[in-house]
């Protein structure tokens, strides 16, 4: 059995972590809050907005607009890859880069011939990709966290969408956690381009519809196109986010309690260890006392 000294050591150490996955579990509680908000706001809007755009595409004919739907042998891919900039968030990172990994073995091929480039928002993933891996990491966009500016994150994307349309990518792929709760967070990975025309579900849609646009079609496609698909990578970031935060603040509630069970489990310890001790001396003195006697 340790003795006291190293038992009040370790329930200290305990002590100490416990405090600090506390604050860390309640600055991630705080930060969730307005990530949750952000991200069920804006979902309703960005859902709509792409169905709105896969709809038209369909009905759009051959026109310019086209080359945002245009499906090419897939010989150049770019994959987007939404990790966190910390860790203590639990299995959140390694589940990124793990179907990130599986990804990539599909694409195997292409990947041998270095047609797949990687793009990365999130630390963890900047560093696994520049030091543990071989494949170009064509941009870090680490600090979009810092503010979740939707203007920072419109310029990136409209330089993507012009890679695809230039055809310097056939195909363009996002990996990223999409927000539940706190607890549940799905992996998802989305294709952002070429973008996918949706058949109407309702059977009653299936007929054509003859749609009027006002100015022409070719002007409202154009403008339309990119806005949305700014807002669809404006949401995979916003929905990051708040499954980071869900994600650490999970894994900070878990550890807080190991910690509580730990502090439980040693002071028994150390109860027991100092009632030991104290029945030992108990036991020298009685059998001095019991030895003076006999002198």
């Amino acid at each position: 059995m340790a003795n006291l000294k190293e038992i009040r050591t370790r329930i200290s150490s305990v002590k100490s972590t416990q405090q600090i996955t506390s604050a860390m579990k309640m600055v991630a509680a705080s930060k969730l809050r307005k990530a949750q908000s952000r991200i069920l706001t804006l979902r309703p809007y960005a859902r709509m907005q792409l169905e709105l755009l896969q709809t038209l595409t369909e009905a759009a004919g051959a026109g310019n607009e086209k080359v945002f739907a245009e499906v090419r042998p897939e010989e150049h891919i770019l994959i987007v890859v939404f990790s966190s900039n910390r860790g203590l968030s639990g299995a959140y990172n390694s589940n990124v880069l793990r179907q990130t990994n599986q990804l990539l073995s599909q694409y195997k091929e292409q990947v041998s011939r270095g047609n797949v480039e990687i793009i990365t928002v999130g630390k963890k993933a900047t560093e696994f990709y520049t030091r543990k891996t071989n494949l170009p990491v064509v941009g870090s966009f680490d600090h979009f966290y810092d503010t979740l500016s939707y203007d920072e994150v419109a310029a990136t994307v409209k330089n993507i969408i012009n890679d695809f349309v230039t055809k310097k990518y056939d195909k363009i792929l996002l990996v990223y956690h999409q927000f539940k709760n706190a607890v549940v967070q799905y992996l998802k990975v989305e294709q952002f381009l070429p973008v996918m025309g949706t058949p109407p579900t309702d059977q009653k849609l299936n007929t054509e519809v003859e749609y009027i646009f006002d100015p022409s079609r070719e002007e409202i496609m154009q403008n339309l196109i990119p806005q949305v698909l700014k807002t669809q990578f404006y949401k995979a970031l916003s929905d990051a986010w708040a499954s980071e935060q869900g994600a650490r603040m999970t894994a900070m509630s878990q550890a807080t309690d190991n910690a509580t069970e730990l502090l439980k489990d040693l002071r028994m310890a150390y109860n027991k260890a100092r009632q030991a001790s104290i029945t030992k001396e108990i036991l020298e003195i009685v059998s001095g006392a019991e030895a003076l006697k006999n002198v």
